[in-house]
Formats: C-alpha cells, structure tokens, sequence
C-alpha cells in the first residue's frame, strides 16, 4: 500500500503526539508509573529532584525500558496506528486526524514558547 504525502504527514504528526503523550505528558503519568522506580535526590543547591528509573527484570522491566526510550515507544505506536489505518481505517482514521491535530497544536504551542523566552 503507498501512502499519499499528505497520508504520511498525517501519520506522522499522530505518531508524534501519541509518543509524546504516552512517554512524557502528565495526564500519563498513572500508566508509567508501575513500571518506574522514583529516586529523590537532593542537589548542590538544596533542591529536591525526582528522577525514575526503569525497574528491573521481566516484563515489568521491560515495559519501563521501553516507556524511557521515545525512539523505541515510537516504533510500537507506528506499528500500531499504521497498522490500524491499514487494517481498520474506519475506526483508525478518526483517532489519526486528532492525534495529528493535536500534534501541529503542540508543535505551534512549542514554538510560542520559545518566541515568548527569546
């Protein structure tokens, strides 16, 4: 099957917000947190900083290496959405356009962030 241009751009700004939301964003922060140990250091200015850590061995392990890596969450949740767009467009196409929707609001938003600290 080849993809249009626009197809893959589509596709591509959905796979981009799916990533970053199940890796990064705090409404997500519940399904991550199973499979992350929390470790608070105290720092040279006093600060308190929490950093994870994937937990160790088994699937469970597995599953935090791979919530810690967006490169490799990524290639699940291309297969996943292409795969989907593929096999079932119709129930697929809808979650695309929105996650790609949402994604060039997100990339917007980044960009007016970083004009407004310039």
């Amino acid at each position: 099957m080849q993809l249009a241009l626009v197809e893959l751009i589509t596709l591509g700004l959905a796979i981009f917000r799916l990533t970053h939301l199940i890796v990064f964003d705090k409404i997500t922060e519940f399904l991550r947190a199973p499979f992350f140990d929390e470790h608070v250091v105290v720092e040279d200015d006093g600060e308190e900083a929490v950093y994870l850590s994937p937990k160790k061995g088994g699937l469970v392990g597995f599953i935090g290496e791979l919530l810690s890596c967006y490169w490799c969450t990524g290639i699940w949740v291309s297969i996943f959405l292409y795969g989907g767009y593929f096999f079932l467009p119709f129930y697929f196409m809808p979650l695309i356009t929105l996650l790609a929707v949402a994604g060039i609001a997100a990339i917007f938003e980044a960009a007016v962030q970083s004009w407004k600290t310039d």
